[in-house]
């Protein structure tokens, strides 16, 4: 597992320190709103973009970089 998030909670650190060093790691499980939000962020752009002309991708895309260049000053 690719770097995990702490626990902040005293104990569940320590649960969490003794798993890593004996070895018994496991996958923490996702809540419903964690795997709706996953989920979303997946299918999301994808839909998007399936949706959209070109012509609008491209108006899109200007914008974004007239934004992004833009002179904060």
């Amino acid at each position: 597992m690719a770097n995990p998030k702490r626990p902040r909670d005293v104990n569940s650190l320590a649960k969490y320190i003794v798993d890593l060093t004996t070895g018994d790691e496991t996958e923490p499980e996702l809540s419903v709103k964690q795997a709706a939000g996953r989920l979303g962020g997946l299918k999301g752009g994808k839909a998007r973009a399936e949706s959209l002309t070109p012509e609008r991708r491209k108006e899109i895309a200007k914008k974004a970089a007239k934004t992004r260049w833009q002179s904060s000053k």
